[in-house]
């Protein structure tokens, strides 16, 4: 497990368990709505009786992390840290993975996708209001089509073509092997929120 929790974060965990008064309480790690937009990254106690048994276990030095087994792959690269400040302090958890999670030649062709137009496309986009997202992936005479539709800003946009063609086709094809094509379905003839008319 490729997670990395900072010293001053274990003391800190360790002192709020301590504070339960649980005997064998530890803390679970989660994803809500991983793989989406909406994932966020959540720390819980965890009683001994709340222990499932599919999570994976995570020890440190003083305290033990149960991670729900579908959040494992969405917190690659995670890290916990707890910086003191006036206040007390914040603790913080970053989770690069969580709305996309990591991906490799060898993942669906989907999940690929899906990375490269968070992690690359929609960054980009969004200057513009804009989005793109995977609508399907169908099967051509040539291989796999990526079906994509592009929302706010960018529907409705006169740039739109540009945008597809040198920008997200582009970059979709170069990132995504054994990708064939894309595809466009978006209904450009509303304009309402376009950046460019």
């Amino acid at each position: 497990m490729d997670i990395n929790v900072s010293k001053s974060a274990e003391s800190y965990l360790a002192e709020l368990l301590a504070k339960q008064n649980v005997e064998g309480i530890a803390v679970r790690l989660f994803v809500t709505q991983p793989g989406t937009p909406y994932a966020e990254t959540c720390l819980a106690y965890c009683r001994p009786d709340e222990v499932n048994p599919e999570d994976e276990i995570y020890d440190l030095e003083l305290l033990r992390f149960y991670i729900e087994k579908n959040s494992i792959r969405y917190l690659e690269e995670a890290t916990i840290d707890f910086a003191e400040d006036r206040m007390g302090g914040q603790l913080t958890i970053k989770a690069p993975n969580a709305k996309v999670p990591k991906v490799s030649s060898d993942s669906p062709l989907d999940e690929q996708i899906n990375y490269v137009l968070y992690s690359d496309i929609n960054p980009g986009l969004a200057a513009h209001g804009g989005e793109v997202k995977l609508v399907e992936l169908v099967d051509a005479e040539q291989g796999q089509v990526a079906i994509l539709k592009f929302g706010g800003g960018c529907q409705g946009c006169s740039a739109v073509d540009l945008t597809l063609k040198d920008g997200v086709e582009k970059t979709l094809m170069e990132r995504v092997p054994g990708l064939a094509g894309v595809r466009d379905v978006t209904d450009h003839t509303e304009t309402t929120n376009a950046y460019y008319k």
